[in-house]
């Protein structure tokens, strides 16, 4: 409550003597909120980030960075950094995930594309913090900590820890061979908004505050094999491969070979759903939030395909199996 009064005072402050009503806009996975300013004529977002929790100067950093390659981010209006509140323009209410349907998809995901590229080609080394292998591993040793130890209640033993931290350096040594773009790390339905003004403004791009420098097709991953949504395989390549031609024409750096480009997005792909894993189970278990449980199983079905598929993963998928207690599945590696 004292943190809302707060809020309110300071924009007080900015607005003097005008009519103010403040109202939820969202929330997200860490002890950000944000919240709806409506003023005589207009709506503006403010966000509320604790200092001893959140720090707004990256947000700022990215807003900037973004609005430069030519996309459609927040832009900065006020800020306090002291008390750790921003006052931003308004992208609207209507997030992708609300408004993807199959009738839409094709249009809203052409358009996040065009985005991506345009975020990816104003990429430059030594802006951003690298998306190295320690910051890899990091995320992805949230699923032996979170998801295995505290959601399924299993210790794993000297020999599984070795299996799984095979795995883990296997995905890091492909992750950091790939191409360098600016990353997102969070480009999904639930940060991507319709912004539909016919001015290219499509789509307004949201939570980009831990913006890295590291793979070129992670992005895409989240894009594409979204936590909150699924599609049909052969969708999903279709629309992959239509970034891949636009990516290469772009000179952005993907692999040349389309084969080897999808392996390339699989195996990000994993280390991705490795980490929502353990995420997804800490929000729960630390945080309370027990509405990310239901799409952990979307999560560990993007998983356990990917493991399916490569022969260097398949040790993971029988891990699974065995933390499972599932009969291993018969299937094609390549």
């Amino acid at each position: 409550m004292q943190r809302l009064e707060q809020l309110q005072s300071w924009l007080h402050q900015l607005f003097p003597g005008q009519r103010l009503a403040i109202t939820p806009a969202s929330a997200d996975a860490s002890f950000r909120r944000y919240f709806r300013a409506s003023l005589p004529g207009r709506t503006l977002i403010v966000m509320d980030a604790p200092p001893q929790h959140e720090n707004c100067r990256p947000f700022i950093q990215v807003a900037e960075l973004f609005l430069a390659a030519g996309v459609n981010v927040p832009r900065v209006l006020e800020q306090d950094l002291e008390q750790g509140f921003l006052l931003l323009t308004d992208l609207g209410n209507t997030t992708y995930l609300s408004a993807l349907d199959e009738d839409s998809a094709s249009r809203l995901y052409r358009d996040a594309t065009a985005a991506l590229i345009k975020i990816q080609l104003a990429s430059r080394p030594d802006v951003l913090p690298a998306y190295d292998a320690a910051l890899l591993m990091r995320e992805m040793s949230l699923f032996p900590e979170w998801y295995v130890g505290k959601h399924l209640g299993v210790t794993l033993t000297d020999a599984q820890q070795a299996t799984l931290h095979g795995v883990f350096e296997a995905l890091n040594r492909n992750i950091l061979a790939q191409g360098k773009v600016y990353v997102h790390r969070d480009y999904h339905s639930r940060n991507l908004m319709v912004c539909d003004d016919g001015l290219g403004a499509n789509p307004g791009i949201l939570d980009f505050q831990d913006a890295v420098y590291g793979a070129v097709t992670y992005d895409l991953v989240s894009l594409l094999r979204d936590a909150y949504i699924h599609w049909q395989e052969e969708q999903v390549l279709d629309w992959a491969v239509r970034y891949w031609e636009q990516a290469k024409k772009a000179s952005l750096p993907v692999a040349q070979d389309v084969s080897e480009f999808y392996r390339d997005f699989e195996w990000v792909g994993a280390q991705r759903h490795i980490k929502i894993l353990g995420i997804f189970a800490r929000l729960y278990h630390r945080d309370g939030k027990e509405g990310y449980l239901k799409d952990l199983p979307l999560v560990m079905d993007y998983l356990r395909k990917a493991c399916e598929r490569y022969a260097e993963l398949r040790p993971l998928l029988r891990l699974l199996d065995e933390l499972e207690k599932r009969q291993p599945q018969v299937g094609y590696t390549f």
